[in-house]
């Protein structure tokens, strides 16, 4: 049987009339940057995450960069980032001049471990960016008593979290500003690049939109060096038709880990803990194995596809071979990157395909035996 990863058509087909539609109504407004189809988008986005402000720009990337210039952070300061994320939680901190400062995650979670984020500060120390990974909510009470005691800004990255709860309060505004991306394969996926941030603070609302518009609100006017970083109002429209859908694709995904739960129960591999306050989206199921490479290569092999998040840790990739951290100073994210192993996991995995992947990973603790 074959069980791709994931298929970015499914969302379309199920919606295809209303999607087309509201390409259309772009199409045929002759309004193709920002506008009326944005500014419902932010609002209704806005409203969705419990924040004040939502600030649609071009990609997640863009979100956490200008969230950070907002913020003033730039060449000399730092900012604490977790050792295990995907690489653009630290690309946005060296885009704005500052150093990352890597914070190892909770081993049951994968996120940051707050209890290991005090030790990283300094003197330089300007803000705090915890991932919500794989839309599990990083514990984000102690990691605002941290950085309150501090006087330090926290940006969160919620890329996958759309939708997430954190003790029953949706992601959206518990710090300064959170970001988001709306990659195709996200939860809540446009049909292209796209991103947004949610606050609660005017200040920060009214600096990215200025921002993202060449540093102007006025035509030809231009108050900062800003950049050209403006949600697409196809994107908007296509984000718009599937909102009102996306609570039941979490639940639906909610569904498939509840059942992966059940049935990998004895399969001998490392399954997600949840906290008991946190309302994950299930953007992704991760397991972990230390027989991983030769678990996906079973997998593969029958039609399966997974992916690994994030095979290379950031501090790991040539692109921060200047920082000279050596193999070894991160050890639980160099673990992670050779133990994990996600699962497909959508709305639209059926149960005959869910019950051909427990029974495969059951398979290779059969043979161990």
């Amino acid at each position: 049987m074959n069980v791709p990863f994931l298929d970015l058509r499914a969302a379309y087909l199920e919606l295809k009339p209303a999607i087309d539609a509201a390409i259309t109504r772009v199409l045929e407004s002759g309004s193709y940057i920002l506008g009326a189809e944005v500014e419902a988008f932010e609002s209704e986005f806005a409203a969705y995450c419990e924040a004040t402000h939502c600030v649609g720009v071009a990609n997640g990337l863009d979100a956490l960069t200008l969230a950070l210039r907002a913020l003033d952070v730039g060449p000399g300061d730092e900012v604490i980032v977790p050792s295990n994320t995907y690489i653009a939680t630290w690309l946005a901190v060296s885009a704005v001049g500052a150093t990352p400062v890597s914070v190892e995650p909770d081993a049951a979670t994968h996120n940051i471990d707050p209890a290991r984020i005090e030790a990283a500060i300094t003197s330089r120390t300007k803000a705090i960016l915890p991932v919500h990974l794989y839309g599990q909510p990083a514990d984000l009470d102690p990691v605002l008593a941290i950085a309150q005691a501090h006087d330090l800004a926290l940006v969160e990255d919620a890329a996958q979290a759309h939708g997430a709860r954190y003790k029953g309060r949706r992601i959206g505004a518990h710090g300064d500003i959170v970001c988001w991306s709306f990659y195709p394969g996200k939860n809540l996926g446009a049909m292209g690049d796209a991103g947004a941030i949610t606050t609660n603070r005017d200040d920060l609302a009214d600096r990215i939109r200025v921002l993202r518009n060449y540093g102007s609100r006025e035509k030809y006017v231009n108050e900062v060096q800003g950049v050209n970083s403006r949600l697409d109002p196809i994107q908007a429209a296509i984000l718009r038709t599937k909102l009102p859908h996306l609570d039941d694709w979490t639940a639906r995904r909610r569904a498939v880990a509840a059942r992966y739960d059940g049935g990998l129960a004895t399969a001998g591999i490392a399954l997600p803990h949840v906290p008991e306050w946190a309302d994950p989206v299930w953007h992704l199921y991760v397991v972990r194995s230390p027989e991983r490479d030769k678990l996906q290569a079973r997998l593969a092999s029958a039609g399966v596809g997974t992916l690994i998040h994030y095979p290379i840790p950031p501090h790991m990739q040539a692109a921060y071979a200047g920082m000279e951290i050596v193999r070894g100073a991160l050890p639980l994210a160099e673990r992670l990157a050779r133990e994990v192993l996600s699962l497909p996991l959508s709305p639209y995995l059926t149960l005959e395909q869910q019950d051909a992947v427990i029974a495969l990973v059951g398979k290779l603790v059969n043979d161990r035996r």
